[in-house]
């Protein structure tokens, strides 16, 4: 056979071996909001689900405004606009919007946000808000801990006693106050298990309370959410053996910083978290999925299928 004959054949084999690979690996589903969107708090409250991400697309993570959309299905998502602006609405901070939650109590909706590495906590009658600083000032502030003050969670137990999750690098658990807006620094435990970097979010089922962050950095394609279980909100957790429960595959790249949220009257989960954008995403550039989550009998969490949709 010639050298051209043999590298015509080659060419071919090769051409169809991509076509094969390409087949073989299934297509992501399209992200659950336009754009580019990260770090999503989902919840639930009344027959509305509520999504709360950071905005995305700057290097450096700039963003300097929160957003809420809401959705009666989990699938078509209605944007209700920003609910709280760094610069008009601070007076402490005017960047770095990032990764908030939301929890219900007294009445009121509480926001808490991380901004230029504080946490802060905003109030509002509605979900969709507007908020207004509860505070006038961090209700933790930078360097007060040893851990990027970011990423707060809230669990509002079955007693009605909340508890505040934060941190980057160590993760502190303090119950709060009645108010939901201030906390005994006496009080504060923390905790790092093996892999924990970031993005803890914690919610209780059947009894059990299970504590889920993100591992690797957020720019790195094997960011992934692994989990612990407790008998109490505020431990001790044991992790896992099966872990991660949340990772990247084929085009999917990135997949973590979620949250979860239980369908009202079902044993129904399901878990948002954000992956690089597809095509040319990265740390910087990152979309919010919605993908089920399921338990096996013993209520170990079962891994998450990144290409399975909202039915």
């Amino acid at each position: 056979m010639s050298i051209l004959k043999l590298m015509a054949t080659t060419a071919v084999a090769l051409g169809l071996s991509w076509q094969l690979a390409a087949q073989s690996t299934p297509t992501p589903p399209a992200p659950v909001l336009p754009g580019v969107y990260a770090d999503p708090h989902i919840a639930v409250f009344g027959k509305k689900y509520y999504l709360y991400p950071t905005t995305d697309g700057s290097e450096g993570w700039l963003s300097d405004h929160f957003t809420c959309w809401s959705s009666k299905d989990l699938k078509k998502w209605k944007l209700e606009g920003t609910i709280l602006d760094l610069k008009k609405d601070l007076t402490w901070a005017s960047n770095r919007a990032w990764a908030p939650a939301i929890a219900f109590k007294n009445g009121k909706y509480y926001f808490y946000f991380s901004a230029n590495t504080n946490i802060g906590v905003a109030v509002a009658d509605k979900p969709t808000g507007p908020f207004k600083d509860a505070l006038g000032k961090p209700l933790i502030s930078k360097g007060q801990y040893q851990a990027q003050i970011i990423d707060p969670m809230v669990l509002v137990d079955d007693d009605g006693q909340a508890y505040l999750y934060f941190g980057q690098g160590r993760c502190y658990i303090v119950k709060l106050n009645p108010d939901m807006v201030s906390f005994d620094p006496a009080d504060v435990i923390s905790y790092k298990p093996e892999g924990y970097n970031e993005g803890s979010f914690v919610f209780k089922r059947n009894g059990k309370y299970y504590l889920m962050w993100s591992e690797y950095d957020t720019r790195d394609p094997r960011y992934s959410v692994a989990y612990a279980v407790a008998d109490s909100p505020m431990g001790p957790f044991v992790k896992a053996s099966q872990n991660p429960i949340l990772k990247g595959a084929g085009l999917v790249k990135g997949a973590g910083h979620h949250s979860v949220v239980k369908a009202p009257k079902k044993d129904e989960w399901y878990i948002a978290y954000h992956r690089f954008k597809i095509p040319d995403g990265n740390g910087y550039n990152r979309e919010t999925c919605i993908s089920p989550m399921r338990f096996d009998k013993e209520g170990n969490i079962l891994p998450v299928d990144v290409f399975e949709t909202v039915k």
